[in-house]
């Protein structure tokens, strides 16, 4: 199976590929159109600033070519949040395939950004597939995806927000399935059997 990681100067990739070879599943990380045209699923992962990213993108044209996939793609933190129309941060237009908005969390009680394990319910994705209702996972995010029809699992922190969506060949997390344990694991060998 071959399996492109998109690079895009976001960190995290090197936890994705650990996780993928943890699975016996080799892995390419490429910013190469061709290469991510070839493959047979797509991951989108990501840790960084959303107008900085999308600019990367955009300078390579890599932009429209992840709206013109056609094979199944796993968005990961912030490439779920790219994914999505407009993100608050730094007023970014991203890539328009999820219809959400990314907004910042606003919270006088509780910590931004929201980090470490917290559970994640009303699954219903074939990415949650064997996957218990209300597993712990692992987040690392001060931004977040609004809830709606696409939404396919939901998480509180401050309020109910997308804790995964899909739409098509598209489907994203915003927690790290690399560092989720045995939950996280089921979750990647759910996508790589899509």
């Amino acid at each position: 199976m071959r399996v492109a990681i998109v690079k895009y100067n976001a960190g995290n990739t090197v936890s994705v590929i650990n996780a993928l070879n943890r699975l016996g599943v080799e892995s390419v990380v490429t910013d190469s159109p061709e290469e991510l045209l070839a493959a047979e699923k797509v991951i989108f992962p990501g840790v960084g600033e959303a107008s900085t990213a999308m600019a990367y993108l955009r300078e390579r044209g890599l932009d429209g070519v992840i709206k013109s996939l056609t094979q199944p793609v796993l968005g990961i933190c912030l490439g779920m949040q790219l994914m999505c129309s407009f993100s608050d941060e730094n007023d970014t237009e991203c890539l328009g395939i999820l219809p959400f908005r990314v907004r910042r969390f606003e919270s006088e009680t509780l910590k931004v950004p929201h980090t470490g394990w917290n559970r994640v319910s009303d699954l219903r994705s074939p990415l949650f597939e064997g996957v218990a209702e209300g597993l712990h996972v692992y987040f690392v995010h001060g931004y977040y995806v609004e809830t709606g029809a696409n939404t396919t699992a939901v998480t509180n922190y401050c309020l109910d927000f997308s804790a995964g969506v899909d739409c098509g060949n598209f489907y994203a997390i915003q927690f790290h399935p690399e560092k989720s344990g045995e939950a996280g694991a089921r979750i990647l060998e759910n996508f790589l059997k899509i």
